[in-house]
């Protein structure tokens, strides 16, 4: 199965940001839409990086008071892994626990067309399996 597969049933909508907005906004839309990462749009609309809640709680160990007026542009991860929806989802599993990240931006011809999380992942192949278990119970009933 592709990713595809997984942005049909969740859609498509990802929550953006630009490098220059404060950690304190950013913190607010995580919080507001209950998500875990925003994706960072930089020029020509590109994706320039990644912020999630884990590098925000990680940077208030560092940079304590002064986090909530830092910028976006000092704190994402501006080297992004991405996957096309012609990805299996097998594919993504790996890399997600190989690179050890939660979240990864969905890219079709250049354009930013959804996020995938591993909860995405990992609810989609308990459904597969279910269904699997499902026909193999039905299979030796019959």
């Amino acid at each position: 199965m592709q990713v595809t597969e997984i942005l049909k049933t969740k859609g498509g909508t990802v929550v953006t940001t630009s490098p220059e907005t404060t950690i304190d906004n950013v913190a607010r839309i995580l919080r507001d839409m209950r998500i875990g990462v925003v994706i960072v749009i930089g020029v020509a609309g590109r994706i320039a990086g990644i912020i999630s809640e884990r590098d925000i709680a990680r940077a208030v160990a560092i940079h304590g008071a002064t986090l909530p007026a830092m910028r976006v542009a000092d704190l994402m991860t501006s080297s992004v892994v991405t996957c096309s929806p012609e990805n299996s989802i097998n594919e993504i599993m790996t890399t997600m626990t190989a690179h050890r990240f939660r979240h990864m931006p969905v890219v079709k011809d250049g354009a930013l067309v959804g996020v995938i999380s591993i909860g995405d992942v990992v609810k989609y192949r308990l459904g597969e399996l279910e269904t699997e278990a499902s026909v193999l119970h039905e299979y030796i009933r019959a």
